[in-house]
């Protein structure tokens, strides 16, 4: 049997990875062809039916400015997953290089790089992204890059710890004696060695993204109007929570089901990946 029908097998006979699997890629069946199914958008204001609750006419309700909340969702879903899966991809990339770039050079490289991300552990990074984001009008594209930019820093050492064993390794060594330089052989004997970490890590890493998305966007420092994303539907929807609670709900789904479903594609592969775990090696009874 292959190594990746293998892996393949032991992620199916984990049951709650494959809800996960189906409830993700139905989550992103609903972004990319959730608008198919409605002819307005999620600018569109029917000022005839402000605050409406779920009706033929309008499937999820409308909020207070008559925008309908089916359309919202769809778009504040596509822009939700868009960040993460950028910032998650964009993370891994950088911690990847940074930690086992670290772990190769050792000595002062070493001992400088670790300094600078404990200092960034330390700082509270959320007040400088609320800052930074509010500073910068909400752009989808600048919460990106600021994410990426305070989010790197234990998935990075997390890889230094592993790749510190890496650099000793034979065909490591191997490498290094026949001339190989010091980038090619990060990325091509490192890093790829690190695959199911840095898998795991990323899956996960979706996960951490949306929340402090959906955190910022809250509290009114990430995506800003007229962008929508479902940490704004959720801010919108938060002070009639009784009054109209389908502006609260529908989000705060969204948001619930997307969670749930990559930790549990994470937990799945990380049980997969390491032949050590219960699913790995016993079956999988969950």
């Amino acid at each position: 049997m292959g190594l990746g029908r293998l892996y393949l097998r032991r992620f199916l006979r984990n049951r709650l990875a494959v809800v996960g699997v189906v409830i993700f890629a139905l989550l992103v069946l609903f972004a990319a062809l959730g608008s198919r199914f409605t002819s307005r958008t999620y600018t569109d204001a029917d000022f005839t039916a402000l605050t409406q609750q779920p009706s033929a006419r309008h499937w999820f309700g409308t909020n207070q400015g008559g925008n309908d909340i089916y359309a919202c969702a769809v778009h504040g879903l596509q822009r939700s997953l868009t960040i993460a899966v950028s910032v998650s991809v964009l993370t891994i990339v950088v911690a990847a290089i940074i930690g086992s770039g670290a772990a190769y050079f050792g000595g002062r490289v070493e001992r400088v790089t670790l300094a600078v991300i404990h200092f960034l552990l330390i700082v509270p990074s959320f007040l400088i992204l609320a800052l930074v984001s509010h500073r910068l009008a909400g752009d989808w594209r600048v919460l990106i890059v600021v994410l990426t930019v305070f989010g790197w820093m234990s998935t990075a050492r997390v890889i230094w710890s592993v790749s510190t064993s890496l650099r000793e390794r034979d065909y490591v060594k191997a490498a290094e004696f026949m001339g190989v330089g010091p980038l090619r052989i990060i990325l091509r004997h490192i890093i790829p060695n690190l695959g199911s970490l840095l898998i795991v890590n990323l899956t996960l890493g979706v996960v951490a993204t949306v929340l402090s998305e959906t955190a910022l966007s809250f509290l009114g420092f990430g995506v800003q109007t007229p962008d929508v994303s479902l940490g704004t539907m959720l801010a919108d929807g938060a002070g009639t929570v009784t009054s109209a609670p389908w502006l609260f709900a529908f989000p705060a789904g969204l948001v619930v089901l997307l969670t749930v479903s990559m930790t549990f594609i994470g937990d799945g592969l990380r049980d997969a990946l390491d032949p050590t775990s219960v699913t790995g090696s016993a079956g999988g009874r969950r």
